[in-house]
This record gives structure tokens, sequence and C-alpha cells, in this order.
């Protein structure tokens, strides 16, 4: 199946009992011929933000899903990492696929140990089905606190994976939006794990930088030294749009310069549910050096943190 055209016409999903998905009539499919970055990353960097849809017709999407995306495969993504000029990836599970990461995973033991994952587990998780994934190269799960994209998931229950992962050194990533931190503040602090926010909690960038809703991160930042950050996605939080996205690169520069050990970025290809504008994955990377101003910064931001996080300081 060409990538134009990936996920318009309903397919077969067998291992779902037969039945065919059809992508969205909305969805924007990723760019299938990005541009070549200016901007050539150091040596061993990882994109460590992206994901990875089905095939559908091998690994279905989940029943309870909000959205159902044009299929997106391990083979286009790591083609697009060595287009870009990265080492490794990190895979976070999508929400399309809801707990049933068999294409994570899948995509982590293809790799020739390349890339990590990042999970999304429930209550029910066996404690064999943790040690199959923490070998397959999982290394954290996801908490999605986003209301459109999925269902909350009582916090008892959160708690409790989360004190059943730690002792895996595993992680948790949370995605949230800016207004919704004061009510999760206590409950991300109170987490026993190294805590990795998205995309810079989503803040309003028509807001100053110094103004109070971003402030409030950066202070969660500077309190919680278990608490890093994914300085990604200028796409999703730009009002001055592409493809310099120039009203985002304040808010980035001032976590890399603030907190350079505990800052990551990626390209979240294939940028799911963006329903404006499909953006240009060699201009996201263009973005970096504007984020990242130093070789030194640039180094930390996509080699060191990483590699300290997810490969414990394996060698580029």
């Amino acid at each position: 199946m060409s990538t134009d055209t990936a996920g318009r016409s309903p397919q077969a999903s067998p291992l779902a009992g037969g039945h065919a998905f059809t992508m969205d009539a909305d969805w924007k499919v990723f760019d299938p011929r990005p541009s070549r970055p200016r901007f050539r990353p150091p040596p061993g960097a990882v994109d460590a933000h992206c994901h990875v849809f089905g095939p559908g017709a091998i690994f279905p999407y989940a029943p309870e899903r909000k959205y159902t995306p044009c299929d997106a495969p391990k083979e286009r993504l790591f083609a697009l990492r060595d287009f870009l000029g990265f080492t490794r990836n990190v895979v976070v599970q999508a929400t399309c696929h809801g707990t049933d990461n068999r294409a994570l995973v899948d995509a982590l033991v293809h790799s020739d140990g390349r890339a990590r994952g990042v999970a999304s587990v429930g209550r029910d998780v066996t404690d064999a089905e943790l040690e199959a994934m923490h070998a397959a190269g999982v290394r954290g799960t996801r908490f999605n606190f986003v209301r459109r994209l999925v269902d909350f998931t009582p916090r008892e229950v959160l708690v409790e994976i989360a004190q059943r992962i730690a002792p895996l050194g595993w992680h948790v990533v949370v995605y949230f939006e800016a207004q919704d931190l004061p009510e999760l503040w206590d409950f991300f602090t109170s987490l026993p794990t190294t805590v990795v926010v998205d995309h810079m909690g989503r803040p309003d960038v028509g807001k100053p930088v110094d103004g109070p809703e971003f402030q409030r991160f950066v202070r969660l930042m500077r309190e919680h030294p278990n608490v890093w950050s994914k300085v990604s996605c200028p796409e999703r939080l730009s009002k001055s749009g592409p493809p310099d996205y120039d009203d985002v690169v304040p808010f980035a520069r001032h976590l890399v310069e603030t907190f350079p050990d505990r800052v990551l970025w990626g390209t979240d290809w294939p940028h799911p549910n963006m329903k404006v504008h499909m953006p240009d994955d060699g201009k996201l990377v263009d973005f970096v050096p504007r984020i990242a101003t130093t070789t030194d910064l640039q180094r930390r931001l996509l080699v060191d943190n990483p590699l300290r996080l997810y490969w414990e300081g394996a060698a580029p």
C-alpha cells in the first residue's frame, strides 16, 4: 500500500474477528516526501517521541478508540529515522491501540536494538507481561489526561500501575493540557518514578513565557527534579503556524536552557489528529537548533538525555 493512500480503503482485520476498518474521513496522512533537514543531528541522536499505527490488518485498532488513523507501520518509521539522520527511536503507544501493545512491541523487536518503547497498560496487566515488554525494550508507560483522546483512568488505578512498574526502572509519561495542571499537580508529584511530560504540558503560546500559566509548569520542573519534559510538537502548539512555528521557540528554548539534562525531543510522526496542516518532518528537525542553540545543548537534548533514560548510557 502506498503511503499517500494508507488506510483510505476498508481493510480486513483478522485478529479482530474479520471486521474491517476505515480511516476517519478527516484524517490527515503523514507527508510521504518530507524535505531533507538542513540541520544534521549529532551521532547517536534519538527521535524520542514517535508512534506506529498498525497495520490494522495485522494489529487491529482498539474497539474503544476515539479515532481511526491511516496505517503507519514500523518500516516507514525506520526509513524516516534514517532519512532525517537519527540513530534511534522511542516509540510511544498510540491511543488508537488502547492497551494492546503488540504493534509497539513488534516494532521494538525488529529494530535491532535501536528502539525503546513507552507502553499503555491496564490494571489487569500481569507481571509476566510487564517482564516480556521490558525484555522487548519497553521502559515506560503513558498516562493520558486529554479527554478528547481517551477516557480518564481512575487515579488510584494509575498509582497502582506506577508502583508496579517502578521496580523495573520504568518511568511514567503524562499527557495533559496546561489548564489542567493545577488539578493534576498533587497526583504528578506523588508518583514514585521519573515523570516525563509530553510537549511541555501543551502551553498556550499566545500567552507570555513569563506568565503564570507556563511558569507554573516551570515551577513543577524546578521543584521536582524527577520531572522531565519533551520540547516537541511545535506544530500542535503554534498559532503562527508552519514552517517556522516562531511563537513556540521561546517556550521550548526556555526549558532547554533551564533544564538541559531533563529535556527530550521527538518528531511525533505520524502526527496523529492534526486537523489544520500536516507538518514537514524535515522542517521539524530544523526547529531543533532554534531551541537548542549550542552543540552542547543539542547533544544533551538529542543524545545524552534519551540514552540515559532509555538505554542507560549506551554508546552512540
